[in-house]
């Protein structure tokens, strides 16, 4: 066997074990979700054990297959549904948002000459590279200013105005070759035209992979609705997953599975996109 075979095999060896580990905790949700809470709690209830030589009895087949955590969830808990709504409400303007701001955004900081072009787009880099902390109190002073606290404005308007879309396509269009912005305007096309006809459909992969991103990013979010949003009926699922945790330790399985489907069938539908985009972002002009 040639010496590049093996080394091969051996890097794909050590891809796929990766991979199973970073499955692992998925799979046993996903079991965990059909045992009964009885056997959960038998599994993993810590909270009566003293002993710190105590093991988690992780099993990854349930003694006898169950729907009642589901039930629970979807059926005797309607909140679940109303919240998940909610997490709806709140993700997908901010993503239509940003996409189109970013994209307007990263084309004029990618093909047009202005003055301070340059400044201005390190200051986004220097908005987009702030931890959500340092950012919290001007944003929470500015929505209260506006009359926005307890509003889903007040989640939704930062997240359009995000600077992390803008970097992101930003780095495709500077792919796009400028003969052809030349051939467009020797058409006589302005740049409302060029932006729709050329930059749009030449950047669809850097805007499959910002959606995904911005969808796991925001569909998971927790701090911003829980400062924002005072009244717990305009919150997000997010914040209820994190709350059922306590007070029913086995629903939180079957609650993580259905909080998961989105997310999963989102980057099933564009997974040969999304790894493009994540691609072409690397290119270097």
């Amino acid at each position: 066997m040639k010496k590049g075979n093996v080394m091969y095999m051996l890097r794909s060896a050590v891809l796929l074990a990766a991979a199973g580990l970073m499955l692992l905790p998925v799979v046993l949700t996903v079991v965990n979700s059909f045992m009964t809470e009885r056997e959960i709690l038998s599994n993993y209830d810590m909270l009566g054990k003293n002993n710190v030589s105590d093991f988690v009895n992780m099993k990854w087949i349930p003694d006898w297959v169950s729907f009642a955590q589901y039930f629970k969830v979807l059926i005797a808990t309607p909140q679940f549904l109303y919240m998940f709504w909610n997490s709806v409400f709140l993700v997908v303007p901010i993503i239509v948002g940003q996409v189109i701001v970013g994209s307007l955004a990263a084309f004029a900081f990618a093909k047009l000459r202005f003055p301070g072009r340059e400044p201005i787009f390190l200051m986004y880099l220097i908005a987009m590279l702030m931890p959500f902390q340092v950012t919290l109190v001007p944003n929470y002073i500015m929505a209260d200013w506006l009359g926005l606290i307890n509003t889903p404005g007040s989640v939704i308007l930062p997240g359009i105005f995000a600077a992390f879309g803008v970097f992101l396509l930003r780095q495709f269009m500077l792919h796009i070759p400028s003969a052809y912005m030349e051939a467009a305007k020797m058409d006589g096309a302005g740049y409302v035209a060029i932006f729709a006809r050329i930059a749009l459909p030449m950047v669809a992969p850097g805007i499959a992979a910002l959606v995904v991103l911005l969808f796991a990013d925001y569909w998971n979010m927790v701090e911003q609705p829980l400062i924002f949003l005072q009244d717990a009926e305009q919150q997000p699922l997010s914040v209820f997953l994190s709350r059922i945790q306590k007070e029913a330790f086995g629903v939180s399985f079957a609650a993580s599975v259905l909080y998961m489907m989105p997310m999963l069938l989102l980057f099933a539908c564009a997974e040969k996109y999304f790894i493009e985009g994540i691609q072409l972002s690397g290119i270097k002009g």
